[in-house]
């Protein structure tokens, strides 16, 4: 089972976010053809940046959430680790 079958919310969300990041990448790449301002461009990109991030933790958040609710799927090996969800959320920050 994925994380997200515990939470088809998490994933929606997920799912917007990724998607409103690809749309203003989109954003981004029309203003550097366009040569607008290094302002215009930075502030585009700070805005996919944190789109990334908010979809990152929204995906290992709903991984923790799954070991929370499914104690036994992290003792079979069904979910992440410990030390696995540690080490995707700390590659985020």
């Amino acid at each position: 089972m994925n994380a997200f079958e515990t939470d088809p919310e998490a994933h929606k969300k997920a799912l917007n976010r990724l998607k409103r990041a690809r749309g203003q990448l989109d954003g981004v790449i029309n203003k550097l053809e366009e040569g607008a301002s290094c302002r215009d461009v930075v502030t585009q990109l700070a805005a996919v940046s944190s789109a990334l991030d908010k979809a990152g933790f929204t995906i290992v958040a709903a991984a923790m959430k799954q070991c929370v609710l499914d104690p036994e799927a992290a003792k079979s090996g069904d979910a992440l680790t410990q030390d696995e969800l540690e080490k995707l959320f700390l590659s985020l920050s």
